[in-house]
């Protein structure tokens, strides 16, 4: 099965505060912008990690990490491949993860 990355983000970054919300409760907005502590390493204070919540890119300014949708927040966070990212933010958000032609 081909999966549709394309479909797949745009609901993701569609319900993107919520999901940001879920995976990484305690953070803050500020502005567009969602920032809270990366849960990958020590990190003492939010301020570092970044996830723009118009657009999905997401950034941790102390380490150089970052990507440049929801899906790679997804594979981030719970050390998935992509493509396995992918399928488990569609079985979350109810979307058909198949591409068509």
């Amino acid at each position: 099965m081909l999966v549709d990355f394309d479909r797949i983000n745009g609901a993701a970054r569609t319900a993107l505060p919520g999901i940001v919300d879920r995976w990484l409760p305690g953070g803050r907005r500020e502005g567009r912008e969602y920032t809270v502590r990366n849960p990958k390493r020590a990190d003492r204070t939010p301020g570092s990690f970044r996830i723009n919540l118009a657009t999905g890119k997401w950034k941790d300014f102390a380490t150089g990490e970052g990507g440049g949708d929801p899906i790679s927040l997804a594979a981030f966070l719970f050390d998935l491949s992509q493509r396995e990212a992918a399928l488990c933010v569609a079985d979350m958000l109810g979307v058909d993860p198949e591409q068509r032609s």
